[in-house]
């Protein structure tokens, strides 16, 4: 997971809502809406071993890598081809392009041998940092060559391109490269040119598309194209989600979204079943006797909805309580902020979070509760020191509480820092022995740390540790699916299914296992249609599970399907619960667009599943 990895999906903590729906819980190794796996680890294609965010248009080359790096399948196997900055020599004829015998040759050489050696000139200037005698070479080449020799001239003016580069003309560069490869389709050095030329002028979407076309030609094995697509794509991502995101329409999460957040929580007041005495007049018991008559109050009403899961007035009925300033106004105020998280509106939540933490004479569990959930936000905005202060304060604040523990370890394993999460973990199992999530994620952890370390023993002692959760803990789903992806990296795939079975019949309504169980079956049996049907049946029991919708668009990405692709991929823009996810998906699509472009084009497609 490390910062400089391209394109690495973003990877949130479970504490901030859309980042996963938690199979039991949530947890912070999880990508948004990954429901307690992280999205760095899934497998989309047969042997393909990591899904890379912004990069879907890339993903069966990683396959091929896999195979050719023996099996590293990482940057370090990458064919690292030259800056392309020096002018070319004689260009190698096309076929049919060769001189040809007969009437008029004669001329026609010594046309095409005055151009050939005009441009040879320029390029001794060029050698020497003289562009603009080097251009003035090349132009006098394009002049003299003749108009059906398209290879050759197509040469010319990419080596005019060159020097205009050195000499940062990126606009003319634009136009020769574009002469280039007019005369020459598929020409490499003039389309990858070409792209940087746009990415200096600011053309993101014709940047794209050429660096697109120039992986495609290139089989995806030289990591300077590589680099600049994923540089684009991330700035396109960002720039249409942070208009999108501004002027998004609030959307509630699915009500098992909302229960499976609320269950990573322990110590959290608002989240409590209502006490009997809190119980409004109209409220009855089982015997048709009133209960307790409490006063008209916001937030009574508020957790009433929540009980009948009618999320859509708590976040109303909370302000009715804060506008009031009345006795609950504390708990009104992390309900509302938390409710404004889970749509999405971070902008909302935080003035609500600052007034609970400052309340000095709140409960410490509220308070405490406010710090983890806006250091959870500062994490999801990328912003590690402020979520590290507020986590620590919470535990300084309130340090027998162990919802604090569990969510501070989940951020370590975010920042790479696996052996203060164990301790975390640690500490919230001692706190809360009955912690089955802590207990499998902190299994998790070590797994992690062993895999990467490619440390056997260890990998095999924390496989041992999993299934001594799942044998302590036989109800938490969690432990499963986590078990399960261990598994998968192992390549246990018929033990990894089975635990897959076994969250699905703990939680048959979570929509996200169905996912994980459907790319399973791609990796495993290459069984598309098995995959396809399961992702699609995670669609149907959550039709706003974004993950699923992402999901099934990098798979139609891959299998050359780019129309039903993009529209998975806004459906799943529209579903996003976080700037910073949507940009990931604007990725995906805009990686999409360009497949489709690029293939209208030039005829590029990459291969399909």
């Amino acid at each position: 997971m490390a910062a400089s990895k391209p394109v690495e999906a973003a990877v949130v903590a479970a504490a901030i809502p859309g980042s996963g729906s938690g199979v039991g819980g949530g947890s912070a190794t999880a990508g948004p809406g990954t429901g307690g796996l992280p999205r760095w680890q899934l497998a989309l294609a047969v042997g393909a071993p990591l899904l890379l965010g912004a990069g879907a248009m890339y993903l069966w080359s990683r396959q091929r890598r896999r195979r050719e790096t023996g099996g590293r399948g990482d940057a370090s196997g990458l064919k690292r081809n030259s800056e392309r900055k020096t002018p070319e020599g004689r260009a190698s004829p096309a076929p049919g392009s060769g001189h040809p015998e007969g009437p008029g040759t004669h001329l026609e050489m010594n046309s095409l041998d005055r151009a050939q050696a005009a441009k040879n000139k320029g390029n001794k200037y060029f050698k020497a940092g003289k562009y603009e005698q080097a251009i003035q070479c090349y132009t006098e080449a394009i002049s003299l060559c003749p108009t059906e020799k398209n290879v050759d001239l197509s040469t010319f003016y990419q080596n005019r391109a060159a020097a205009f580069e050195q000499l940062q003309k990126w606009k003319e560069v634009a136009q020769d490269c574009t002469k280039a490869v007019e005369l020459n389709p598929k020409y490499v050095k003039a389309l990858f040119r070409r792209a940087k030329a746009h990415e200096k002028l600011d053309n993101k979407k014709e940047c794209l598309e050429d660096v697109t076309a120039v992986c495609i030609l290139e089989g995806f094995q030289n990591q300077q194209s590589m680099l600049l697509a994923d540089k684009v794509l991330k700035l396109l991502g960002k720039e249409k989600a942070k208009e999108k995101y501004k002027n998004r329409e609030p959307l509630m999460p699915s009500p098992q979204f909302i229960k499976s957040y609320f269950s990573s929580f322990t110590d959290d007041i608002i989240s409590q079943p209502m006490l009997k005495g809190e119980k409004s007049d109209e409220d009855k018991d089982k015997e048709g006797e009133a209960l307790e008559v409490k006063e008209n109050s916001g937030y009574l009403k508020a957790k009433q909805y929540m009980e009948e899961e009618n999320y859509d007035k708590i976040i109303s009925e909370c302000s009715k309580e804060v506008d009031a300033q009345g006795k609950y106004m504390a708990e009104a105020l992390l309900l509302r902020a938390t409710f404004y998280l889970l749509i999405g509106n971070a902008n909302a939540a935080k003035p609500d979070l600052d007034k609970v933490i400052s309340l000095k004479e709140a409960n410490v569990k509220l308070r405490a509760n406010a710090l983890i959930k806006r250091g959870s936000m500062y994490m999801q905005q990328q912003q590690p020191l402020l979520s590290t202060q507020d986590f620590n304060m919470a535990a300084d604040i309130d340090p027998q509480n162990a919802d604090v523990y569990h969510h501070r370890g989940q951020l370590k394993i975010l920042l790479d820092q696996v052996e203060e999460a164990v301790a975390d973990f640690d500490e919230c199992i001692r706190l809360r022995p009955e912690s089955a999530l802590a207990q499998a994620q902190k299994c998790f952890a070590l797994y992690r740390q062993a895999y990467t370390g490619n440390n056997s023993s260890q990998i095999q002692a924390a496989m041992k540790g999993f299934e001594e959760v799942i044998k302590k803990f036989p109800r938490c789903a969690e432990g499963y699916a986590l078990y399960a992806q261990a598994l998968t990296d192992q390549q246990q795939f018929g033990k990894a299914d089975e635990m897959y079975d076994k969250c699905i019949n703990l939680e048959p309504d979570n929509a996200t296992t169905y996912v994980h169980k459907g790319l399973l079956q791609l990796q495993w049996k290459q069984d598309l249609d098995r995959g396809l049907e399961l992702i699609s049946k995670a669609i149907e029991i959550d039709n706003k599970c974004d993950f699923a919708y992402e999901t099934m668009g990098t798979i139609e990405v891959q299998r050359g399907n780019m129309e039903k692709a993009i529209d998975m991929f806004n459906k799943a823009i529209n579903l996003a619960k976080s700037e910073m996810e949507m940009a990931h998906l604007y990725s995906l699509c805009d990686a999409a667009h360009a497949q489709t472009e690029v293939a209208k084009k030039y005829g590029l497609k990459p291969p399909t599943l």
